[in-house]
């Protein structure tokens, strides 16, 4: 795990390394309920725990059932909306998905575990509560935590409702280690301080020792967050994030990347990506799209990983379309009045707003049926049909992110459009 760069911190290295090496261990990382599906901001915890599993330990997913009626204040300026029981539940259950397709569940010595910390922290007894756990809790260390502190040096309100939320995720730590032995929390390097304190409540409750690890906080070259793009999260879910757009992200991956995201988020051997990392120029683009197909086919099933990588194949070396683009559907009345290409990429998520839109046309990165176009009043109408009743509409730096309109397939008064979020990797005497 060190060697693929997942450790950012260990509350005792040595003893731990010790531990792992002589038995099998129970580690357990919690994952709230504010959304139907994780988005890839969560994958390196993910993967965390698969390789956790691969090595013989047993993983538990914690879902946060009862600390998402609270919300976690790490890295937030406010405070999460809060949301009702069925709200709640119907997130978790979306949730739960993307975790049969990374570990093995079942009653075996090493199959996960998964539970809902609801199931204990709704029926504490308040008071009582306070007095068997909250006397172990010093303010003054709560308040130099960075989840706390950061929101009150910014001077952001900071509710006694999430004030408490360290204090439950400790003692979920606690309840953990009594139910299933569970000697390690991971988490994410914003949890430090959560991690420490039920490292510290199983010490002083139980006196048992127990650890804490954290992976570093990931962001792209460019210092994006992971989990983000210009179009929006990109969801675990295929219902959330097509296969495709999910494929799309990884394969352009920036090239500073490409090492450190093969590492972390496949499977492959550490000689192999050193091999993949070592290639330069347009060879390189070959590397991003084994990260595209072995993330998507851990995420999404081999199948889907071999059918949209065949469909980005012919749609960028063949130029025709493939099946598993995806679309939206417009009326087809629209174009004969008119559509304006700013509004077509709009609509399609291409651009987030008209002046985007100009600024790209201005630079001669729009196209329509593979022709620059620069009128930025520029309007699709029924003659862009090409022969084969589709039209073609390509935005982005490299002349990318190709939409195909069609009027034939769909119905006879709408008109469907499919996108591709990124372009074939550009010609080898490309200067910037």
């Amino acid at each position: 795990m060190s060697e693929r760069n997942f450790i950012h911190q260990v509350t005792d290295w040595k003893s731990l390394d010790a531990l792992l090496s002589e038995k099998n261990m129970v580690a357990y990382i919690g994952f709230d309920c504010t959304a139907d599906s994780l988005h890839v901001g969560s994958l390196v915890q993910i993967m965390m725990l698969r390789y956790f599993q691969k090595c013989g330990h047993r993983p538990i997913v914690l879902m946060g059932g009862g600390t998402t009626k609270v919300g976690d204040p790490s890295g937030k300026d406010d405070a999460r909306q809060l949301l009702n029981d069925n709200e709640i539940e119907k997130n978790k259950q979306g949730i739960k998905t993307v975790f049969e397709k990374y570990l093995n569940f079942g009653d075996g010595p090493s199959d996960a575990i998964m539970c809902d910390n609801d199931e204990w922290l709704s029926g504490l007894e308040y008071v009582q509560f306070l007095r068997d756990y909250g006397r172990h809790f010093s303010v003054n260390r709560m308040l130099s935590f960075d989840s706390v502190k950061l929101r009150l040096d910014r001077e952001q309100p900071l509710s006694f409702l999430e004030f408490n939320y360290m204090i439950l995720q400790a003692y979920d730590f606690l309840e953990l280690s009594r139910r299933f032995d569970c000697s390690l929390q991971m988490g994410g390097s914003d949890q430090w301080g959560n991690i420490v304190n039920g490292v510290e409540l199983a010490r002083r409750v139980d006196q048992k020792s127990v650890f804490g690890l954290t992976t570093p906080l990931v962001t792209t070259a460019s210092g994006a967050k992971m989990g983000k793009s210009a179009q929006g999260a990109i969801w675990l879910n295929s219902d959330r994030l097509s296969p495709y757009d999910f494929w799309q992200y990884w394969r352009n991956t920036e090239d500073e990347d490409v090492d450190r995201f093969l590492k972390l988020f496949t499977e492959l051997p550490l000689d192999e990506i050193a091999r993949l990392s070592a290639l330069k120029g347009n060879e390189l683009n070959e590397a991003k799209k084994i990260l595209a197909h072995e993330v998507t086919q851990l995420c999404h099933g081999r199948d889907a990983a071999n059918s949209v990588a065949e469909s980005a194949r012919k749609t960028f070396e063949e130029g025709s379309i493939g099946q598993d683009l995806p679309f939206i559907i417009i009326n087809k009345n629209d174009l004969e009045d008119g559509v304006w290409v700013i509004e077509a990429m709009r609509k399609l998520a291409l651009i987030q707003s008209n002046g985007e839109g100009r600024r790209l046309i201005a630079n001669g990165g729009v196209r329509v049926n593979d022709t620059v176009i620069s009128d930025p009043e520029k309007q699709l109408n029924v003659s862009d049909i090409t022969i084969s009743g589709m039209i073609k509409l390509s935005a982005g730096k490299n002349l990318a992110l190709p939409a195909v309109l069609t009027g034939t397939s769909p119905p006879c008064n709408m008109l469907l459009i499919q996108r591709i979020k990124k372009s074939p990797p550009s010609p080898p005497c490309h200067t910037k």
